[in-house]
């Protein structure tokens, strides 16, 4: 139900679909309309003209009913694509599930088999296969449908590898699975999408082809017809007769396109990548849709967020990732973001920049200063020459983000060339230098290679010397020693204060572990579904939490040396953020929940000595026996 809503979404496949359906409707009732016969011929009335002699579409050189002609052959030519594209689907996934999961000799026999049938134009392959069985259509539907199977073949063979080492295909071998069995019931089922996906993109060229070869007199022989047939007997009576030929041009012109539009809906439906927007083409920068002026900013700093809206629209969905966040950062000053998975942290610091990718994303409200500039709204040339400049970023995962291709050293030169007008062998030197800042030993020969010949360490100590490439303001810290190891991490946050205190940066810094927070960070920030639930110095975050939220996650932190303490869980989920509970968002999970928490906006206020979002904060004798 949920692809199809998915399906409907789409206007293009939706409209391809009802045309399709209604087609197909159309050549299932044929059989029951009034019509005349398909090959009665009436010579007193050849080649006569729309609505001519009682012809609603005119008849053909021999007198006979072109409707009629049209919708029986309709029937024919949906009926030989379809089977078409089903046996080469069947075939072709078959060869490519075997060859896949087998591996080894198999697969290079079965793969080399293929790629000679590649080797030939598949419409002169189809051509020789009904040369070879003789003119007719179910010879023709053979050679449409083996010329076809190369295709499914070669995508299937590519997800089945990726499937067949997978740890649950794993788990079935252990389990004394037979490779029958595992074939059947744990890699068919997660190649069935691809199947269908690239059945439905494909069926109408297989009713194309089949029209082209009965085009020839390869195809439906006579006194039967198909689309193509009749469009082969209409081309001798182009020049004098050219209506002739109109309707069944015109029926394959909407049954292949009907087919191709509701294909590629299928695919989008099907496919979770396109589903989610992950793979749609992001614009330069974040669209912003201010529903108000923006906000004077209440703070001052290099890097000030004021009231901070960023939706994603997924349809008639709205997302509110991240829901008036407001934060400021000092020069050398190191501000801790911290929060769940989901919370809104990455979300933020992309906005800073637009960097949140539209579609889906929207910034709908705030202010966001890099000292005196607006960045929220501004024109592109203004945020591309700040980006990687005045503010830069270090990400998560190095390995994706570094490009696999190229040197380490090219990444980093092309990243200060871009904002600085100097020659290669200038910004090679400062790349190395960079290099060295960052302590990675032998600069000059690691400078030299690619981002799979360094360890993970390593990988992100180049990316934190391409964010200090331009001796940025502002550095966008998100969790970037998260997949790294204890030693490692150490040795990067260690990097990272002294090149705080050094060049005076500015620091906001991404994280979901209190105990990089303590080390690293003069402040802190903590967020939950989208908003700044608890803000304050990180010692009074740490010593005394005053929301529950906090202080519950900070309950989750096994500590060295107190093997007794009960280690803590925070019951239930995250609210999703398109259904945001009135009240506070943490009620639901909340052991100090009461009835006002549940109605009316909660104001991000002061509580002690730093500000809370919360009508019932933390006492510090609890916070105190929570840890």
């Amino acid at each position: 139900m949920k692809t199809l809503q998915l399906i409907a979404r789409n206007r293009l496949a939706l409209a391809g679909g009802i045309i399709l359906i209604l087609v197909v409707v159309l050549a299932l009732i044929t059989p029951l309309l009034p019509l005349k016969a398909p090959n009665a011929t009436d010579p007193a009335n050849k080649n006569a003209f729309f609505g001519e002699s009682g012809y609603l579409l005119g008849s053909d050189h021999l007198g006979r009913d072109i409707l009629s002609r049209l919708l029986w052959g309709t029937r024919v030519s949906l009926a030989i694509g379809f089977i078409s594209a089903v046996i080469a689907a069947v075939v072709g996934a078959a060869i490519g599930i075997i060859a896949g999961y087998a591996g080894g000799r198999t697969d290079n026999l079965l793969m080399r088999a293929i790629d000679m049938i590649m080797g030939f134009p598949y419409i002169l392959l189809a051509l020789a296969i009904v040369a070879a069985l003789g003119p007719g259509l179910m010879n023709a539907l053979i050679a449409v449908a083996a010329v076809n199977v190369p295709f499914f073949a070669r995508n299937i063979r590519g997800v089945t590898v990726g499937l067949a080492h997978k740890e649950f295909v794993d788990a079935a071998r252990l389990a004394g699975m037979s490779h029958a069995r595992i074939i059947l019931f744990e890699i068919l089922p997660n190649v069935v999408p691809v199947i269908v996906v690239a059945a439905s993109t494909t069926v109408g060229w297989m009713i194309l082809e089949t029209a082209g070869l009965s085009f020839l007199g390869l195809g439906s022989q006579p006194p039967d017809s198909d689309l193509g047939s009749m469009l082969g007997l209409a081309k001798d009576s182009l020049i004098s007769d050219p209506h002739v030929s109109y309707p069944p041009g015109l029926m394959i012109l909407i049954i292949v396109m009907s087919i191709n539009l509701l294909g590629d809906g299928i695919r989008d439906a099907l496919d979770p990548r396109l589903r989610s927007g992950a793979l749609s083409r992001p614009m330069a920068a974040t669209t912003v849709e201010r529903k108000a002026p923006a906000p004077e900013p209440r703070e001052s700093g290099v890097l000030t967020l004021t009231d901070i809206e960023t939706q994603f629209h997924v349809g008639k969905r709205v997302f509110k990732a991240v829901n008036e966040v407001s934060l400021h950062v000092a020069p050398g000053e190191c501000l801790g973001l911290i929060g769940e998975s989901g919370s809104g942290k990455s979300v933020t610091a992309l906005s800073v920049m637009g960097l949140v990718a539209s579609p889906p994303g929207v910034i709908t409200g705030g202010s966001a200063r890099y000292k005196d500039e607006e960045l929220i709204g501004a024109d592109y040339g203004k945020l591309r020459s700040l980006r990687g400049d005045r503010v830069a970023y270090i990400f998560q995962d190095p390995l994706a983000t570094l490009h696999p291709l190229y040197k380490v050293g090219d990444q980093l030169i092309e990243a200060i060339k871009v904002h600085h007008g100097i020659g290669r062998g200038e910004a090679r030197k400062r790349a190395i230098q960079l290099l060295k800042d960052v302590r990675i030993p032998n600069a000059e020969s690691r400078i030299d290679t690619y981002p799979h010949e360094m360890s993970g360490g390593m990988r992100q100590r180049v990316g934190i010397a391409m964010a200090l490439a331009n001796d940025p303001d502002v550095i966008i810290a998100d969790e970037p020693t998260t997949a790294l190891d204890v030693t490692v991490q150490a040795q990067i946050l260690s990097l990272l204060s002294d090149l705080r205190k050094s060049r005076g940066l500015a620091i906001i810094f991404i994280t979901h572990d209190f105990g990089v927070v303590a080390q690293l960070c003069d402040r802190a920030a903590v967020m939950y579904a989208g908003r700044i639930v608890e803000e304050g110095t990180t010692d009074q975050i740490l010593n005394n939490p005053r929301h529950p939220y906090t202080a519950r996650l900070m309950a989750c932190v096994p500590e060295l040396g107190e093997g007794k303490r009960r280690l803590e869980a925070i019951p239930g989920l995250p609210p999703a953020v398109d259904k945001l509970p009135e009240g506070c968002a943490f009620a639901d999970r909340c052991h100090k929940v009461q009835a006002d928490c549940r109605s009316g906006e909660i104001p991000l206020a002061k509580v002690g000595n730093h500000r809370a979002r919360c009508l019932h904060p933390v006492e510090r004798q609890a916070t105190e026996a929570a840890q």
